[in-house]
């Protein structure tokens, strides 16, 4: 970004210039990101947050895990399982869970384990 070395005392400077603040986070114990597919989990995270113009941002540094989230099961695939297996709606939801929402599998899961 910036040619040749910079001394950190003149970025400093620069950045109070530019009106940019960087400011670290202390004892950060756990930061999660959810999303649609699951959740990103960082147990141990650098965190800094940086003022700029009045927004605010922050950077996290650190090895996150990703947690899978549980499908969403509709109440059609519910049903459909249930009529095809004649198993009772706790059963059918319960393996639908386990099989990420297929409805085949779920219906030979249940079919066979009588």
């Amino acid at each position: 970004m910036f040619p040749g070395r910079v001394n950190p005392k003149k970025m400093k400077q620069m950045m109070k210039q530019l009106g940019m603040e960087m400011q670290p986070i202390e004892d950060v114990r756990r930061i999660e990101i959810t999303t649609g597919k699951g959740t990103y989990v960082f147990d141990q995270a650098d965190v800094v947050s940086m003022t700029m113009q009045g927004v605010t941002t922050y950077q996290i540094t650190g090895e996150p895990r990703f947690e899978e989230g549980a499908p969403v099961i509709p109440e059609e695939d519910v049903q459909l399982v249930m009529d095809q297996t004649q198993a009772p709606e706790d059963k059918v939801r319960r393996t639908l869970t386990e099989t990420k929402g297929d409805i085949a599998e779920a219906i030979l899961r249940l079919s066979t384990h009588d």
